[in-house]
């Protein structure tokens, strides 16, 4: 870079550089979004400047959430601040940092922001400052927070230099402990009154600038006026702006772009330039843009240190621990260890929470069973919305656990360290390693685990993941195993040395693991098909989580699940109990005493025959011959209807389908009746082959509401869920179908 810095510095004259430049706010605009590359602080800075004025709102036009505060500065007037998805650059794919470009550039339908404060690793300003000057190009008013200050202590860089060169207000902050914050509210206040347009700029080359001017032509006049991209107040023809639209555009539309909000002449012209640049194995468009960037900041760095360093060494502890936690052998087992931490949470920790919660629903329903007059109204308040909002509140100790210790592993940063790790095994699959996390975290339930997809980077990665997830085998899944375990295999019977029993559930593990394997490598190269992409992550040094930031994440995440997932699965339970509650039939003791010469016995039907004659007993009765080659009768076509709500409410469905009242799987009633239940010819109905057929259909068909809710929440359409339970419904019915029969046929 020696050779390049030169002509450089002499491009810049005698070094001497103009008065910094400034234009007015647009009228009534006091928008200030909060930018800057993942793990430089940005979110914890933002807490600290919104304090107790945080909210959650909305994009506009989409249900995603933002942060949204208000800030009061001293003797100034108040601004709102948003914490916008954190970005590499302006060309970047994923989801959430298209959602930080359109809020940046004012596309769709998000208002102009009046500033921009970037935020920057004071440790990684090499990295960070491209952001900062891709929207100084782009004539964005910004402010430049230089976080994180006190970890590079002993070199620090200077701002008064930094913004010499960049030509916006710099500020050193160190967000954690609240330095800087009073200087940062105040340079703000001052910016949004005269916004400072940045000085910076990167010399391209020739041909590229050709290549921009062809494509300027085709740059919506919209985004030249009245906003961060219009004309400046010096009188520029605006022509640096439609330069460094045309770039942008240049360097971020491709043939299998994500992005939005593109007209689609301007898309057309790009991919025109990017076809013939691809015939001449002399261009680079990439490289020369990106390249171009970083010569530039690399030229101007060493003038912001005092001792400039090419490559800093990385800190002694973060290399010793790196030694370990990133070893092929050792790293799996800590990241093994780690797992088994989480899962006990998951599993054990938040039991008394989940018990808790359903011995207050069950209190509360039983009360007003209790002092309610009999009658459907109160059935359907006791049984539909107090049972339906319980089966939702019931995943929330999980859901926040879960959230609570992804967020402790990320702001520590050894979740990136898990994403490098198992990015050798996922690579091979078509995703990257972040995408493990996710999907072991479905082991628990996959409502939090497609929750948890949010963390990883691209869109396309995050929707193969979703579609996967309900693959694994959740803990609810485990009354059905059990019950069928239990009630259809003997505890004594063993193969070899190894127990039938636990060997089975062992196995039914395993074979969801491989079964989620397969499903991603087909689904990653057809269905969601996309151009292989490199794992570009970053590894931060270790640091102390931050407790209250990870706290109030995971309250707002557990809150939004209430919100959103919940009212679905409300409604679809109610539906269910309609269907298994309607035509009422009366129930009675069952057959009278008879005498000589006196009428037949009147027979009140019983809870078996009152559900037989519903309206789910008749469904259960018309799709029989469907599922009669998978071994099935309409009674378990009953507890199959009635798992959709809940894989476990299978358990207490096929209780009520043999009148035995609510069971779960412990209730020895309802398995010896499973383990007696004969034909006619006096053959037994449920044998071991029925078992394995019912548990293999449980671990692949889709039988979750609450998973179809998430993911039509999470993907803003009711194509992918379709999809989802559309694919998976039919992988579970052909094994079942083959395993069924072959086994039929082979006589077990």
């Amino acid at each position: 870079m020696t050779a390049v810095a030169a002509r450089l510095g002499a491009a810049d004259g005698d070094g001497s550089p103009p008065e910094p430049r400034t234009r007015g706010a647009p009228s009534g605009s006091r928008l200030v979004l909060v930018v800057g590359n993942p793990n430089v602080g940005k979110t914890t800075l933002f807490n600290r400047l919104a304090g107790q004025h945080a909210r959650i709102g909305n994009y506009p036009g989409i249900t995603v959430e933002r942060r949204v505060g208000t800030v009061k500065p001293f003797e100034a007037p108040p601004f709102e601040l948003v914490d916008v998805p954190g970005t590499y650059s302006l060309a970047a794919r994923s989801a959430e940092e298209q959602l930080a470009i359109s809020a940046i550039l004012g596309l769709g339908d998000n208002p102009r922001p009046a500033l921009c404060l970037v935020v920057v690793d004071a440790g990684q300003l090499a990295r960070n400052l491209y952001l900062c000057l891709q929207l100084i190009e782009l004539g964005v008013p910004v402010v430049v927070a230089v976080n994180m200050i006190d970890e590079v202590a002993d070199n620090p860089p200077n701002v008064k230099a930094l913004a010499e060169w960049l030509g916006v207000p710099c500020v050193a902050t160190n967000a954690r402990k609240g330095l800087g914050l009073v200087a940062l509210t105040r340079t703000l206040a001052e910016a949004l009154d005269a916004p400072p347009i940045g000085r910076a700029q990167v010399p391209y080359p020739a041909g590229l600038l050709e290549d921009a001017r062809r494509i300027g032509a085709e740059v919506p006049p919209a985004w030249l006026g009245g906003g961060p991209t219009s004309v400046d107040a010096t009188g520029a023809t605006g022509a640096a702006q439609t330069q460094a639209l045309a770039l942008w555009a240049l360097s971020s539309v491709d043939v299998d772009d994500e992005l939005e909000n593109i007209p689609r002449g301007l898309r057309e012209r790009c991919l025109a330039v990017r076809a013939e640049r691809a015939s001449d194995p002399t261009r680079d468009l990439d490289l020369e843009i990106i390249g171009s960037r970083y010569a530039t900041i690399d030229a101007h760095l060493p003038a912001v240190y005092l001792r400039f360093v090419t490559n800093p060494p990385k800190p002694k502890l973060s290399g010793q621990v790196d030694r370990v936690l990133l070893h092929p052998v050792l790293g799996f087992l800590t990241f093994l260890l780690v797992m088994l931490v989480v899962f006990q949470s998951l599993f054990s920790w938040s039991d008394p929470l989940i018990h808790f919660i359903e011995s207050a629903f069950a209190w509360l329903a039983t009360a007003i069973r209790t002092h309610a007059p009999a009658g459907a109204v109160r059935d359907l308040v006791t049984e539909g919305v107090i049972g339906g909002v319980g089966n939702v509140v019931v995943f929330l100790p999980q859901i926040l656990m879960l959230f609570f210790f992804i967020g402790i592993l990320e702001d520590s940063g050894y979740m990136a360290r898990v994403a490098y790790l198992m990015d050798r095994v996922m690579k091979a699959l078509g995703l990257h390693g972040r995408a493990f996390v996710p999907m072991l975290s479905g082991f628990a339930c996959a409502v939090p685990a497609i929750l948890a997809t949010r963390t990883m980077e691209r869109q396309r990665d995050r929707l193969l993941t979703m579609l996967v997830i309900p693959l694994m085998t959740c803990s609810a899944r485990l009354p059905v195993y059990g019950l069928i375990i239990a009630a259809l295999f003997s505890p004594h019977q063993r193969v070899g040395w190894i127990p039938v029993q636990s060997g089975l559930m062992v196995a039914m593990y395993l074979f969801s693991l491989l079964t989620t394997l397969l499903a991603t490598a087909i689904l990653g190269r057809t269905v969601v098909r996309a151009r292989r992409m490199p794992l570009l992550i970053e590894l931060p040094p270790y640091r102390l989580p931050s407790l209250g930031g990870t706290v109030r994440v995971m309250l707002e995440r557990g809150l939004d699940f209430l919100k959103g997932a919940g009212t679905m699965i409300l409604g679809c339970t109610m539906v269910l109990w309609l269907l298994l509650s309607y035509p009422k039939v009366g129930v009675g003791a069952g057959v009278g005493a008879s005498t000589p010469g006196s009428p037949p016995p009147v027979r009140t039907p019983t809870a078996e025959t009152a559900i037989e004659h519903s309206f789910g007993g008749r469904l259960g009765k018309a799709i029989e011959p469907a599922i009669a080659p998978l071994g099935f009768d309409w009674k378990l076509g009953v507890g199959i209807i009635g798992a959709f709500a809940a894989r476990e409410v299978f358990v207490s469905t096929m209780g009520l389908v043999y009148g035995l009242g609510d069971l779960d799987e412990e209730a020895k009633p309802l398995r010896q009746r499973l383990r007696e239940e004969r034909r006619p010819d006096g053959r037994s109905v449920y044998t071991p082959l029925v078992g394995l057929s019912l548990m293999v259909f449980f671990a692949l068909s889709c039988q979750c509401m609450s998973t179809l809710a998430v993911v039509r929440r999470e993907t803003r359409t009711l194509r992918w869920p379709l999809f989802m339970f559309a694919y998976m419904t039919t992988l579970a019915y052909l094994a079942s179908l083959v395993l069924y029969q072959v086994g039929h046929h082979l006589g077990l």
